[in-house]
Formats: structure tokens, sequence, C-alpha cells
């Protein structure tokens, strides 16, 4: 009978000490070690970061390759670089979840987001997040010697590159046209990819193309191989125009030494910005924020725009909806939002 009482005690011990072991997981030190070690719960076989840059023959698809290789490469994703139609196109790619990081400029941004221009008749889109600010993107209005064009009026009646349609460089294009008062109507529109135009522009079967980007483009460069190279003005009243109705716009020079023009030409630049899909948990999004600007050498590497533009300084120029609180979360730990 005594060894039946200790045998029973003894169970009892057991059976108390294992109902201590399975409810200590809710005890107040257990819930903040959890907080503490959130990013150690990231599983990140589970995420495949896809990149949305823009054509191979443009300035987004080097750098956003660079941002692709340094989240693969660096901090241990899966990702990869995707190549697009550019502005437009990548914001889709982010509302419909088929992109996670994606390069446009802050006037596409600003039309989706408020629902206007490109955009005029659909729901805004205010779950569009943003990483940070890249480089300033140049209106560049381009001809040769050879097409009599010096002014942007000189458009009406020409073959005029204006961009894939919806692209940054074709909402670029469009704005133009109204600041000046005009419309496509006025020319003979192609709805060329600048890589295109250029090269229809080689061949003579193009007067001028719409070029937005970083300067210098490699595209515009080659074209001076074998062209004198003309960079039509944005200036006078219909800069005025311009940036009064879209202030995102900001004037800037193009200097003469960037493709041996004649003089130092007057233009308006918007800036490229890194957006990053919503959904995407705070602490992956802290992460890459953090890895980007602790590897940021190696995307400046990717181009002399991203060499001389990108930087922590830089990050906030431009932006014109939220930060991602994951992004947001590394910019006040750093000390650059306060």
């Amino acid at each position: 009978m005594k060894r039946k009482s200790i045998l029973f005690v003894a169970l009892l011990l057991v059976f108390s000490l294992f109902l201590t072991a399975c409810g200590g997981g809710t005890s107040a030190p257990a819930d903040q070690d959890a907080g503490n070690t959130e990013t150690n719960t990231i599983n990140k076989n589970d995420y495949f970061i896809t990149v949305a840059t823009g054509p191979t023959s443009g300035l987004y698809y080097p750098i956003g390759g660079a941002f692709s290789n340094v989240i693969k490469n660096k901090l241990g994703y899966k990702s990869s670089a995707q190549s697009t139609g550019a502005s437009v196109e990548n914001i889709n790619l982010i509302i419909g979840g088929k992109a996670d990081l994606a390069i446009t400029m802050s006037d596409a941004i600003a039309q989706a987001y408020d629902a206007f221009g490109a955009f005029e008749g659909k729901e805004p889109q205010k779950n569009l997040r943003v990483l940070m600010s890249l480089y300033p993107n140049y209106v560049q209005l381009v001809t040769t010697n050879k097409s009599g064009i010096t002014k942007f009026e000189d458009l009406k009646g020409k073959r005029v590159g204006i961009g894939a349609p919806n692209s940054g460089v074709e909402l670029n294009a469009r704005m133009m046209y109204e600041a000046h008062g005009m419309t496509y109507e006025d020319s003979k529109v192609d709805y060329l990819n600048y890589g295109e135009a250029i090269d229809q522009m080689k061949n003579g079967l193009i007067d001028a193309a719409f070029v937005t980007s970083g300067i210098p483009n490699a595209t515009v460069m080659e074209l001076g191989t074998t062209n004198k190279i003309v960079i039509v003005p944005i200036e006078g009243e219909g800069a005025k125009n311009l940036i009064e109705k879209y202030p995102f716009f900001v004037e800037e020079v193009i200097p003469a030494s960037t493709y041996d023009t004649d003089t130092d030409v007057n233009t308006v630049s918007v800036r490229n910005i890194m957006i990053i899909r919503e959904e995407l948990p705070e602490e992956v999004v802290y992460e890459i924020t953090k890895g980007i600007f602790e590897n940021i050498e190696e995307i400046k590497a990717s181009h002399n725009t991203a060499n001389t533009h990108l930087s922590l300084e830089n990050s906030q120029i431009g932006i014109n909806i939220p930060f991602h609180p994951g992004a947001e979360k590394y910019y006040k730990e750093v000390g650059i939002i306060k």
C-alpha cells in the first residue's frame, strides 16, 4: 500500500511538471523573447523577391538587377530581375501581386495613387508604398542636326517616337505636348520605346524621340557615334505650364559635355523611386532596406547614374506616397526620419 502511495505521488508530480511545460509558452518572458527574435522566424525560402525593372536598353534594368543581386547574394532570399515596359506596367505588377519591388517614376506613382492621367477612371491605389528614392530622370527630346528641329513646336508634322503605350516616357511625352498647347495629332507619333525609336532615327524613319532617363543614356550616346545629336530644350512658357500643373517636375540642365551638344540644354526632370509591395511583412522589408544600404556600393557600381545619386541621404527626395512600415522602421533607426 505504501509503495502504491509513493507511485501515485510520483505520477502526480510528473503530470504537474508536464502541465507547467505546456503552459510555459504563454508566460510574459516567452512573449517578450518572441517579440525580440521576430526576424529569426522569417523563412527566407518562403519568399521569391521579383524586381520589376524596364527595357534592357535603359537604366532601370541594370540598376534593378543590382538590387536583385544584393537581395539574393547578400541577404539570402531567392530573387530575380524582370525586364518590363517600365513605370506604368511596373505599378500594375505591384498592384496585381506579380512583383515585389519595382522602379517607377514619381509622376506615374502620383497618377496611380490619386487616379488621374494614365489611371483616370480607376480606383485610387492608396496601398502603394515606397522603399526609397533613386535618381532624377531627365526629359530628353532627342533629334539630330538633319531634322531641322530646334524647339518643341517644330514637332508639328514630324515623326516622333513617344515611348511604349502608358510607359513613363509616354506619360511624360503626353504632358509635354499638353504643356505646349499641342496634342499627338499635331505630329505623326509612334508608340516605340526609346531604344526602338533611336534605332529608327538612325535609319531615317523617325525625326525625334522622347527619352526619359538618367544621363548620359547609352542608347543616345550610341546615336552620337554616327550622327550629330541635338537635344531640344524644354523651357520658357512650356516648362512653366508643365511645372504649374505637375509640380513633381523640376527644372534641370543637361550639360553640353553629356552628348557633345553645342550648348547646355534646359529641360525638366522627375524622380525615379523604388516601390515595394505593401503585403510584404514589415520585418522582411526592414531587412531588405537595411541590406540595400549596407551593400549600396554594389548597387552604385551598376551604372554611373546610380553611383552619382544613390545614397541614404538622397533616399527621401521626391517621395510623394507613404513609405512601407519596414522601410520607415529602418530610416527611423538611422535617424533619417525623426
